[in-house]
């Protein structure tokens, strides 16, 4: 192979392995995305304020709803509106429960999705925690 060629091939296999790495960082990053509740469920959890520290979001999940499946880091629920519900963890694991209003509940970081088995809205402010208060233990 002459100089000439060996430099092209070089320079395509340089090319070939910065796309192959650029897609692949795509992906991580939509995967990433694709478990933010605000993005996954957009139709029933709105961001209403982020800063360095905190990021909370109001969740309104109406009868018969089930979100899809989102991560939270550790996080704070209050409950304006109560009802039933069904969570399915991500261990496989399904509960149901009711949340009152007035409820102030803590959560460790989990990855789940939640369902509105009863018969009126549930509405909720999430507060999640930022940095080394909402990381994993």
């Amino acid at each position: 192979m002459s100089g000439f060629v060996k430099h092209v091939v070089m320079h395509v296999r340089a090319l070939i392995i910065t796309i192959t790495l650029a897609l692949s960082f795509g992906f991580w990053i939509t995967g990433a995305n694709a478990q933010d509740p605000a993005i996954v469920n957009a139709k029933t959890i709105r961001v209403r304020f982020e800063n360095d520290h905190v990021r909370v979001l109001e969740a309104t999940l109406p009868p018969g709803v089930k979100e899809q499946v989102h991560s939270h880091p550790a996080y704070v629920i209050y409950v304006l509106e109560g009802g039933r519900y069904r969570n399915y963890a991500s261990d496989g694991k399904v509960t149901e429960g009711e949340l009152k209003t007035g409820d102030v509940l803590y959560r460790d970081p989990l990855t789940h999705a939640a369902e509105n088995i009863g018969d009126k809205p549930l509405h909720m402010i999430l507060v999640e925690l930022k940095g080394s208060a909402g990381a994993a233990k």
